[in-house]
């Protein structure tokens, strides 16, 4: 930047010097607004319910140096004497879908150097503290509370995700349409013009199952759906008792899994890149893609090997796709080269027919065995630990079975819903006995019923559809929840117990994740969030509670709840924010009379209110 040069006159030194003033706060204002988040024009502005606007005022802790040193010694004393804000600033609306660790923009800004053949530019990479959006996210304009379920399955709000592009992109195959105020879902999909629900019985009977349901009399409940869309497949599951995880990047169709959260279904942002999937060995019965357009053959097959590593012994991939039944000569070699790596693999074809092929994994270890010496792919090294995924590398070798699944010849689990409450075989990989299971139950079953007379007076049968339990242990909170026509996200934390294998042999589903971080999804996700000793365990680490707190509100609707069952000092801690959030108090009790292993813990619960910038408002008249 030139500042010119003095030629003797006061006028021109006058001119040049404002000149580089207004382009310095130019600057400020285009960058600091990008890495830091602002306030809309700013002077954002809230609206409660018919409330007027109120002006958001001071800003959020950590504006100077002396402000974040004063926060840094905050986040690990949650009884401190800190700052409390009184609002923190809102993000401009263009963040109004934020996710904080799947942030395209952070790449461009720190051309981060990453091979976009492996996919890796879909993956996770989370900004660094001085790049933080440390401001609420708004919701976009016209934005309504979302239609419940069942009736969600079929429609949202057009204004809640204000993208249709998918609509005309996906017309001839019935993935959505636009109907006045409302977008549509016909149940179509790539391979299932017709509808999901036929396409699923048609693969029940491609596998001789009764009735032609995919369940199998309980035996088929986990599914893992690669490239899901807008996530039909998955939604059409739900009627047979089979929950789908149905995972999407956020690429160039990105708001698939928004759109799938927003109905009510399963969903997780996520790509088959360089890192395992978010979930434990032999997690799901079946994996399905329906003309994912991934290319299954690359770097020896790593990608299909990951689908390996999360299939359960004798668990099944079905695969709709033009190599699975066109005759020309390139879609013939891909078939054939396929075919060829799931052989080595000891897959087997269950089934094929018209557009759509199932493979088979084996129930034991005995074809590993019977491979030639110095087959390709090798089996997994012994001290590789196929449970640990967070942030662990794929590898291109096939993860054998244990000594107990061997033998037994399977998972060993019972059909659901009887596995939801039977002690999982895995119970011995932690050192828990089945009493220890039994008694975890019972306790979150009182736990769940105190906690659903607290909100009885906020919620009806169908307030409350998206749950995430954010420290889930064996996951006895989902269960007690079995009566609910809800859906839960198990979150086990990376640092902790790998407990998710438990869940997922419960007939539930989950994913691990760091809390110091951003989880991979949209906002406005959850209605309700559950956070059982999640700040208790944020006190052992370097990171804000502040932060976790804006996460929190970022992942959660509009009108939706938050139950805090932790100790006193951390709900005081909470309490301090609650203007600032814009959270109101639901109910608060006192937890150690119903249990001695509650010890001196307390339920905290709070309901998000729904307001709107100032912008949004105008837009929206």
């Amino acid at each position: 930047m030139s500042r010119g040069r003095s030629d003797g006159s006061q006028k021109k030194r006058l001119v040049a010097s404002i000149c580089v003033v207004t382009i310095f706060l130019g600057f400020l204002y285009v960058y600091g607004g990008s890495i830091f988040g602002s306030q809309n024009s700013g002077s954002s502005a809230l609206q409660y319910g018919s409330k007027s606007l109120q002006r958001l005022g001071s800003s959020y802790l950590g504006g100077d140096d002396d402000t974040d040193a004063k926060q840094d010694e905050s986040s690990s004393n949650f009884g401190g004497d800190e700052i409390v804000p009184k609002s923190f600033p809102v993000c401009d609306d263009r963040h109004s879908e934020l996710i904080p660790c799947l942030d395209r923009h952070l790449i461009y800004q720190m051309r981060m150097k990453l091979d976009l053949s492996v996919m890796e530019h879909y993956e996770r990479h989370c900004p660094s503290a001085e790049r933080k959006f440390n401001c609420l996210i708004p919701p976009p304009p016209g934005y309504k509370v979302p239609i419940k379920w069942p009736q969600s399955r079929d429609e949202v709000w057009k204004a809640n995700i204000p993208h249709t592009h998918l609509a005309k992109e996906k017309s001839d195959q019935n993935w959505m349409v636009v109907k006045g105020e409302k977008i549509v879902f016909p149940g179509g999909g790539t391979h299932f013009h017709y509808g999901a629900d036929k396409y699923i019985a048609a693969i029940a009977n491609m596998l001789n199952f009764s009735n032609d349901n995919l369940n199998n009399e309980g035996r088929l409940r986990t599914v893992l759906d690669v490239g899901c869309g807008v996530a039909s497949f998955g939604a059409y599951l739900l009627s047979s008792d089979i929950i789908a995880m149905s995972l999407a990047p956020n690429d160039v169709h990105q708001n698939q899994i928004q759109f799938a959260l927003e109905r009510g279904i399963p969903a997780y942002l996520g790509v088959l890149g360089t890192k395992r999937l978010p979930y434990p060995s032999r997690s799901f019965e079946l994996a399905h893609c329906s003309r994912c357009r991934i290319d299954w053959l690359q770097r020896d097959g790593i990608l299909l090997l990951e689908l390996d590593r999360l299939l359960r012994p004798g668990g099944y991939f079905a695969y709709s796709s033009p190599e699975a039944y066109a005759q020309d000569e390139e879609d013939l070699k891909i078939w054939k080269e396929m075919s060829d790596l799931v052989g080595r693999m000891c897959w087997r074809i269950a089934s094929k027919r018209n557009q759509t092929v199932i493979w088979q994994k084996p129930l034991t270890n005995d074809c590993y065995r019977d491979r030639e010496p110095g087959t390709s792919p090798p089996l997994c090294q012994s001290d590789d630990d196929p449970d640990a995924v967070w942030g662990v590398n794929m590898e291109a070798c096939i993860t054998p079975y244990s000594e107990h699944d061997n033998e037994v010849k399977g998972s060993g689990l019972a059909p659901w819903p009887a596995r939801l409450t039977s002690p999982p075989p895995r119970l011995a990989d932690f050192g828990y006995s089945n009493d220890m299971f039994e008694k975890d139950t019972e306790l979150w079953q009182r736990r769940v019923d105190k906690y659903w007379n607290l909100l009885s007076p906020k919620i009806k049968s169908n307030t409350i559809r998206n749950i995430m339990d954010m420290k889930a242990n064996m996951g006895s909170f989902a269960a007690a929840l079995r009566g609910k026509d809800v859906w839960v996200m198990n979150v086990v934390p990376q640092d902790g117990l790998n407990t998710l294998k438990l869940i997922y042999d419960r007939g539930l589903i989950g994913s691990t994740h760091d809390w110091c971080e951003g989880y991979s999804t949209y906002p406005r996700t959850y209605d309700l969030l559950h956070a059982w000793t999640v700040f208790s365990d944020l006190e052992k680490k370097d990171c804000s509670p502040e932060d976790l707190l804006i996460e929190m509100d970022r992942l959660l609707r509009p009108t939706g709840f938050i139950i805090f069952h932790d100790k006193q000092p951390i709900v005081d801690f909470i309490k301090k924010y609650l203007t600032a959030l814009h959270w109101e108090v639901v109910a608060t009790t006192e937890s150690s009379s119903e249990s001695d292993q509650d010890g001196d813990e307390v339920v905290f619960i709070i309901q998000k209110k729904l307001w709107f910038t100032a912008e949004s408002l105008r837009d929206t008249e």
